[in-house]
């Protein structure tokens, strides 16, 4: 696909069939993750490709309860949201509900981890919540994302799985000292999947020089 193309119709996509991933294809997005920027070209993060039906099973009843204390507030705010913005907040709840009831179904759900004590995270100390170690990590996950679009596949970046983070690392035997930070399940769209995106004009989001 045209670059601009993928960024720009790269949709959450939370209704996936069970259909096999190619092995072929499942090493390309796999590639184009080893492919992004980290600092000192250090690569602090790992990946794990799940697919095995049990441990995906798993992932998914510890993300459930999860989703479901999620969903009143969702609800309580599409009360007070506008008329015309209800229709695509309802679509896109119903399909969180669907995946929430559905994860294990998918046939790749990407695991990805990193290691704070390979990054040198220079805003630790600062008095407001940590962001810069993230600059080593969710470019790789950005372009897993975008390969998954260019080879036809839907994913959804997920993170409640974080609140299970001693579960998930006892689950994958992962080492003390590394942690998570995304969870995507991947596979072929049941509906249209991918398309067009609402977002923000540049000129709401752009500032030249000053704020």
């Amino acid at each position: 696909m045209d670059l601009y193309d993928a960024m720009s119709t790269l949709r959450a996509v939370r209704r996936l069939r069970p259909d096999p991933i190619a092995e072929d294809i499942q090493q390309r997005i796999f590639s184009a993750a080893t492919w992004a920027p980290t600092g000192g070209n250090t690569q602090p993060w790992r990946l794990i490709a799940v697919t095995e039906p049990a441990k995906k099973q798993a992932l998914q009843d510890l993300y459930k309860p999860h989703w479901d204390a999620y969903v009143p507030g969702y609800e309580a705010r599409l009360d007070t949201m506008p008329e015309d913005a209800k229709p695509s907040s309802i679509k896109a709840l119903d399909a969180g509900n669907y995946l929430a009831s559905h994860m294990f179904e998918a046939p790749l759900i990407a695991v990805f981890c990193f290691n704070p004590k390979l990054m040198t995270i220079t805003d630790s100390a600062l008095e407001r919540p940590s962001v810069v170690g993230g600059g080593s990590v969710y470019p790789a996950v950005q372009n897993f994302l975008l390969a998954c679009r260019n080879e036809g596949l839907g994913c959804v970046i997920t993170t409640l799985l974080c609140y299970e983070e001693d579960a998930v690392k006892a689950l994958f035997k992962l080492p003390e000292d590394w942690h998570t930070c995304a969870h995507i399940p991947v596979g072929y769209p049941v509906l249209g999947g991918h398309g067009k995106i609402r977002r923000r004009p540049v000129d709401k989001m752009v500032r030249f020089n000053e704020w």
